[in-house]
Formats: structure tokens, C-alpha cells, sequence
């Protein structure tokens, strides 16, 4: 891991809180000049600390607005039975975020949907389809009490 410095981390707080800043605006913001600026963000970047910028959407906004942690075990845990749950996990949009978990479930799923109908229709036709999920467990979002995309930057 790179070592980061008080002005990396700095530029690291003021891109997660908005990267559409021009660099001008981040330098201003960082109490430094453009050109460093610009190649501190270029050298975080480069060494992937930076990983992409992206624009974060509004599912509500978008009419996707039900929410669940789907919680998923595999019937077995063979390569080709992880590997075909894998390659389903990476092209459905459905699902949002995929972890290989610990405990009595395998994968810990956050899909989207428009509505609860939608996710139980996705649920029964896609992931129950694959015919090597063993069970699911669905637990569907109330209310949203916190969302955050912003990295502790402090925890060294």
C-alpha cells in the first residue's frame, strides 16, 4: 500500500466529497498549487488508490425502489458451481454488490428492484433458477439510515 501523506489524504477526502472539482478548485480547496495537485492525483491513480470515478445515481430518481440483502447458499461448493455464480453475479445489473461471506450462507447479495414483485420475480426466475442455490434469504430495505461511499481515510 502507498504511504499517504497529510496533503494525499486531504485530496483523497475532497475527491470522495466531490470529484467533479476541476483541478484548480481541488488545489484551492487542498491550500496547494495546480500542477502538484495534479500530479498527486495522477500518482494515486497510477498506484490504484484512486480506483475509478464514477457518478453515484438515485435509485428512487431511476424507479428502483426496492431494496434487499439477499443472503444466498450454494448447493455445493465445487469450482463450476462457484464459477457459474460468479459469472451470473457479474452480469446481472440487478445485483448491486456481492460478497463471499462467512457462516451458514456463502454470498451476501444487495439487489435492486422497482418493486417487491420485480425482486420476487428476479429472485424465483434468475437466482432460484440456476439450480445450484441451495436456499435465500431475503431481507428487504425499510428505510435507509445511512449511505455513505466516502472511505475512512484515518483508521491507520
Amino acid at each position: 500500500m502507498p504511504s499517504l501523506d497529510p496533503q494525499d489524504i486531504r485530496l483523497l477526502t475532497l475527491l470522495q466529497q466531490d470529484a467533479k472539482r476541476s483541478t484548480q478548485e481541488l488545489a484551492e480547496a487542498a491550500g496547494m498549487s495546480s500542477s502538484p495537485t495534479w500530479r498527486r492525483v495522477r500518482k494515486l491513480e497510477k498506484d490504484g488508490v484512486i480506483d475509478r470515478i464514477v457518478a453515484l445515481l438515485n435509485p428512487k430518481k431511476l424507479g428502483l425502489n426496492t431494496r434487499a440483502y439477499v443472503h444466498v447458499s450454494l448447493v455445493d461448493h465445487t469450482e463450476p458451481s462457484i464459477r457459474a455464480f460468479d459469472d451470473f453475479v457479474a452480469r446481472e445489473d440487478q445485483i448491486v454488490e456481492c460478497c463471499s461471506i462467512t457462516g451458514a450462507d456463502d454470498y451476501l447479495l444487495k439487489v435492486v428492484a422497482t418493486d417487491p414483485e420485480a425482486l420476487e420475480t428476479f429472485l424465483m426466475q434468475k437466482i432460484l433458477a440456476l439450480g445450484i442455490v441451495r436456499s435465500s434469504t431475503t431481507h428487504f430495505v425499510l428505510r435507509q439510515k445511512k449511505h455513505a461511499t466516502a472511505l475512512p481515510l484515518d483508521l491507520g
